[in-house]
């Protein structure tokens, strides 16, 4: 098998060095989809992808406003954003663009070529290992500011942006899911689904019950340019591909191995 995760992940950074992002996230993904192709075909080819091929499409979904929160309002989106989900007319920053065509390409291998290959669109992937710095990690990076008392900086929104956080064991459990049983040209938004979806201010209560210290942070009215106001993923499709695949880390155990990590790391 061959699992490709690779990438320049910055937004920001993107930016700066379009060319560097896109000949990494476009032209390696093409590269090994080829060599892939040429070497050994039979393969599955794994991608990650991310939930930014999305681009900011998913904050013209109704919105309401809880205590903590945002959420859906319209129904249809109960359980999430499904790869249904628009990829056009909207916003992706450079990064999100040349994960687009770097996921597009992996379909089309499967599709044209027959590869058996995959796309993974990932939401805030994480693990007790995650090194978070300030623009990418939220939750290791907000664990890492809450043990040594640094300002954790909001960026709009009331702090009630949402996310939906996998664990890194989970992630690794669908691969090996799709590797068994593959399928051509398939995408799965890889997500935690609502029941492990957060928001910043609900973190900070969840971060604070586990390390026993109070956050640190400031308020910035001005929200990061492309960011979900809420997004979570819809894993009805995986599931029903991959019914012996489901979320076995909470959201809570895998904060509590975050806050344990990051103690430890402190210690050493």
């Amino acid at each position: 098998m061959v699992v490709h995760t690779a990438a320049q992940p910055s937004h920001d950074r993107a930016a700066a060095i379009p060319f560097d992002d896109f000949d990494t996230n476009a032209v390696g993904t093409l590269n090994l989809l080829e060599a892939t192709r040429q070497a050994c075909p039979e393969s599955p080819f794994v991608h990650m992808s991310t939930n930014k091929v999305y681009g900011d499409a998913p904050n013209r979904i109704a919105l309401q406003e809880l205590a903590t929160r945002w959420d859906y309002a319209d129904p249809s989106y109960e359980h999430g954003i499904a790869e249904t989900f628009t990829i056009d007319q909207s916003k992706h920053s450079l990064f999100g663009a040349s994960k687009v065509a770097a996921d597009v390409m992996v379909q089309e291998y499967g599709r044209y070529f027959g590869l058996p290959t995959c796309c993974l669109r990932g939401g805030c992937l994480t693990g007790p290992n995650h090194s978070g710095v300030e623009l990418h990690g939220f939750l290791s990076y907000l664990v890492k500011c809450n043990l040594e008392g640094k300002e954790y900086k909001v960026f709009g929104y009331k702090g009630k942006q949402v996310r939906d956080n996998i664990h890194s064991l989970d992630v690794a459990r669908f691969m090996a899911a799709f590797v068994s049983a593959p399928r051509a040209g398939e995408v799965y938004n890889l997500g935690g689904g609502k029941a492990n979806s957060t928001s910043i201010l609900e973190a900070f209560t969840l971060v604070e019950r586990f390390s026993g210290k109070k956050q640190v942070y400031s308020y910035q009215d001005q929200n990061r340019i492309g960011d979900h106001i809420c997004y979570y993923s819809d894993l009805r499709k995986m599931r029903a591909h991959y019914p012996t695949w489901d979320i076995t880390q909470s959201l809570e155990e895998t904060v509590r191995q975050i806050v344990e990590s990051w103690q430890k790391r402190h210690r050493a």
